[in-house]
């Protein structure tokens, strides 16, 4: 269906197709778990995107070993960063795990993200919006570190 709705702008300049594929993001709740070994090779290859949100935010995430089948020509964005929790992420392990995911996908195609929106539904997470720009500063500091 993804590739149905991109197929007629494929190609047009100045337009990014991403798929996030989320796992449920409701006042600080999921409503998946798994890794994504049993989607990678047909979503991650066949689906007609430039990049790939991902969410790795925890462990129901799985590992980074289906990174494996991302095609060159695409982008992924590590949602390492949860909107569900309002402790800071140390700076340190999400450094490492994007290093981690680098042994899949090249870092220079690699992106940081938060896994998911903030307010993914009316109600919105439990979080305040100073929480929310100390999550968003970080994802900052750590991409400037990664890869400036």
């Amino acid at each position: 269906m993804i590739n149905a709705v991109v197929a007629d702008h494929l190609g047009d300049p100045g337009i990014t197709f991403g798929l996030h594929v989320c796992r449920g993001n409701d006042a600080n709740r999921y409503m998946a778990r798994g890794g994504y070994e049993s989607i990678a090779r047909e979503v991650f290859a066949r689906s007609q995107v430039n990049t790939l949100l991902l969410e790795y935010d925890d462990e129901r995430s799985g590992g980074f070993a289906p990174l494996a089948e991302v095609p060159e020509d695409k982008v992924v964005v590590l949602g390492l960063i949860s909107t569900k929790k309002p402790q800071l992420e140390a700076a340190e392990e999400l450094k490492a795990r994007i290093e981690e995911a680098g042994r899949y996908v090249p870092l220079e195609r690699l992106c940081l993200s938060p896994q998911c929106g903030f307010a993914s539904v009316a109600k919105g997470n439990n979080l305040t919006v100073a929480q929310e720009e100390a999550k968003l500063r970080l994802v900052a500091e750590v991409a400037r570190a990664v890869w400036e």
